[in-house]
């Protein structure tokens, strides 16, 4: 049984994939905990959903900083109070700096409503239906400094549809979102992903003692 892990997750607002990984966590037994949930912003409709499930959390205001090194030094400061295996980033607003992502490397997730590489940074739902794909998606990627281009663990796809605008694709790739983020990091806590050469080998879940 791998050894018990601690998660920290980052918001900056309602954090539908925070609860969806919380959910899941606790329906499914990972071998991990939900150490923290921490937001930039202390209005985040987020952290009301976390302290109802018993998790702690925490406001950095990056509005409190000068700069972005500042924020994000202050940041890494609270999360590693944690003493986390996993940082995790759900919806979280903010362009981290070289060095806060150095300090998390190989250790820290995103999800991208997008298919990367496709349709990098905003509004990639409006970049989807403009290009005129006939799939679109999410994708749940190692983070590096490189915005948006991590080496992928999971992906999902949805079909983009003739009538579609863009919040009737983006509610759509969301369902996809609360599928294959608390897939990816029950995959990370079980041990089961490598890198190698910027690519995520996905070894097979370890069998269940009869």
């Amino acid at each position: 049984m791998p050894a018990m892990k601690n998660i920290v997750v980052l918001i900056s607002g309602r954090g539908s994939n925070m609860q969806a990984i919380v959910k899941a966590a606790q329906a499914e037994r990972w071998p991990a905990r939900i150490a923290a949930v921490i937001s930039n912003r202390a209005d985040a409709e987020g952290l009301a959903f976390a302290a109802s499930h018993g998790i702690p959390t925490a406001v950095v205001s990056n509005k409190a900083f000068a700069t972005r090194e500042a924020f994000d030094a202050a940041l890494a400061q609270a999360i590693d109070g944690f003493q986390p295996d996993l940082v995790v980033l759900a919806g979280f607003m903010r362009i981290l700096t070289p060095g806060f992502v150095e300090h998390y490397a190989g250790r820290m997730l995103n999800i991208h409503p997008s298919l990367l590489p496709s349709f990098a940074g905003l509004a990639t739902h409006r970049q989807a239906l403009a290009a005129g794909v006939k799939v679109h998606g999410a994708t749940v990627h190692f983070v590096t400094a490189n915005l948006d281009h991590g080496p992928i663990v999971d992906q999902a796809a949805v079909p983009v549809l003739p009538d579609d605008t863009e919040t009737t694709l983006a509610a759509r790739v969301l369902e996809q979102e609360h599928i294959i983020y608390p897939r990816a990091v029950r995959m990370f806590v079980e041990g089961r992903l490598r890198v190698a050469n910027g690519l995520v080998r996905i070894d097979a879940p370890a069998t269940q003692p009869a």
